[in-house]
């Protein structure tokens, strides 16, 4: 695969902010991680640019028709990267409950075989390994992974000074057959936006008028 990277740097203090909140009031459900929010989010952006929801063939870039956001699991064997299926039908509550009872079955050795077949696009998280940053593979069929790193403590210029904040480093590696460098940019501005304004994370998508 002829592979391009593209960063950006995400402030991450209104998301995180949203899955501490979420979390205090969550019960018994499962807790909503960073990984939760990032499939979420991606799963967002694939809808806006369905060119990164793909799969290169010997005819050229395939849509898919789901979005099947897989998910990087380090195992004691290996690394694998199964899927959470149709990610853009949850809601962040039901991503967070679909990533956790992925990541068990996954190190049970216990993936059915479309989530190990069907992913559409990857999310590669190694910020718990204390990584600032870091550039995936892509992993073919599909066109595109996103790569990120821990959430740390920066100063950023806003308004007239620098003022703290928590952000992130995203690297999109991206297919260059199917997607080119402004394609990237404008994924990544979506994703950005998206995790920065974290009410767009809450809703799910709309049920479809019976009419």
């Amino acid at each position: 695969v002829p592979h391009f990277y593209v960063s950006a740097e995400i402030r991450m203090d209104a998301a995180v902010d949203e899955a501490a909140a979420l979390n205090r009031d969550n019960g018994d459900r499962a807790r909503v991680s960073l990984s939760a929010l990032l499939v979420r989010a991606c799963a967002l952006a694939l809808r806006e640019h369905p060119r990164f929801n793909a799969v290169w063939t010997s005819d050229g870039l395939a849509l898919a028709e789901q979005v099947n956001v897989s998910v990087a699991v380090a195992l004691d064997g290996g690394l694998v990267a199964p899927a959470v299926l149709n990610a853009d039908r949850l809601d962040v509550r039901g991503t967070a409950e679909a990533l956790s009872e992925l990541v068990g079955r996954a190190r049970l050795g216990k993936l059915r075989g479309a989530e190990i077949t069907e992913g559409t696009f990857t999310v590669s998280n190694l910020g718990m390994f204390d990584v600032s940053a870091f550039a995936a593979i892509v992993t073919p069929p599909q066109v595109a992974v996103l790569a990120t790193g821990k959430v740390e403590k920066r100063a950023v210029w806003q308004d007239d000074g620098f003022v703290p904040a928590s952000v992130m480093t995203a690297t999109l590696s991206s297919d260059h057959r199917a997607l080119d460098g402004a394609d990237a940019a404008r994924f990544l501005a979506t994703l950005q936006e998206v995790l920065e304004a974290p009410a767009r994370l809450a809703p799910s998508t709309p049920a479809r008028s019976s009419s």
